[in-house]
């Protein structure tokens, strides 16, 4: 996981370690570090922020014994990375969610983001997450749109045990967003996670569609949940979500099998807004809340 940056930040330290760090030392393997970054779906304008810091750090800085420089490079990799995952503030959703539950109003998520990106099966795993959490969920059918959508829904609802409001195909999202709502309210059920059909920011009416979903649901947490295997299309991706409907977090999927990493770090510092959770497997379990030490140490560590 992670594998090519990391080896691009261990290539940069030995070409560096034996050289006095000055700017004109350090300007090829900068570029070389730059160029690793992007091809591992770092956008440019954060793998220059990368690389800006990284060089900051760096500048005159002047030791005798190579393995003190070599513990200085990689502080200064490490605290770069730190720096720019740090963009956004951190979220305790957990404690959110429990806040909203001591008002006995149930915590209402809306899940949006293009086809494909495996939101659905996000869904499934957030409702696990709180299950282990002992907080009870109930699943919004707000893709109206897709056909087999709500299908594959109900079948990862009867898995889990929860259950799903659904009205018929083609008829108004929104008012399965009131229902469920509503249902949950009169059951005193926790969290409420909301389905939308996936959409490309081009389809202007999915778009108004998805706008009043945000509005009606009077969501407390909108999650874009975008595919890190896209690379640099998710960061495109999420960006264009942004500027017409509110996005206050993002899940990354299909992170295990991400060998690049560089999606992570251009959504977290282009989006200002925090990863919540990355998924790491198929399975209901495989979803974790996004950890900068984690991802650090996957990343920079060597």
């Amino acid at each position: 996981m992670f594998g090519k940056i990391k080896n691009g930040f261990k290539t940069f330290v030995t070409a560096v370690k034996t050289k006095e760090l000055t700017e004109k030392n350090l300007k090829e393997s900068l570029d070389e570090l730059k160029l690793v970054l992007v091809k591992n779906d770092v956008a440019v304008s954060v793998a220059q922020k990368i690389i800006d810091l990284v060089k900051e750090k760096l500048l005159g800085m002047r030791l005798n014994r190579s393995n003190k420089i070599e513990d200085f490079l990689k502080e200064a990799i490490t605290s770069t990375i730190r720096e720019i995952l740090s963009a956004s503030e951190p979220v305790d959703l957990l404690q959110m969610v429990k806040d909203k539950i001591a008002q006995d109003k149930p915590f209402v998520f809306v899940f949006l983001g293009v086809n494909g990106t495996g939101k659905t099966t996000t869904i499934a795993k957030v409702v696990n997450y709180f299950k282990k959490q002992n907080i009870s969920s109930v699943i919004g059918a707000a893709d109206t749109f897709r056909a087999g959508s709500i299908e594959q829904l109900e079948k990862h609802a009867q898995k889990l045990g929860v259950r799903v409001i659904k009205h018929e195909y083609n008829s108004d999202p929104s008012s399965v967003v009131f229902d469920t709502i509503s249902h949950a309210e009169s059951k005193h059920i926790r969290v409420v996670l909301i389905d939308t059909a996936g959409r490309q920011v081009l389809e202007k009416n999915l778009m108004k569609e998805l706008q009043k979903i945000v509005k009606v649901s009077e969501a407390d947490f909108v999650v874009y949940v975008g595919d890190a295997m896209a690379g640099n299309d998710v960061v495109t991706q999420v960006q264009k979500f942004s500027e017409l409907v509110r996005i206050d977090g993002s899940i990354l999927t299909k992170v295990d099998a991400d060998i690049g990493g560089g999606a992570a770090l251009s959504v977290a510092y282009l989006t200002k807004k925090p990863i919540i959770f990355v998924g790491t497997g198929q399975g209901y379990d495989d979803l974790q809340p996004f950890d900068v030490d984690w991802f650090v140490k996957r990343i920079a560590e060597f």
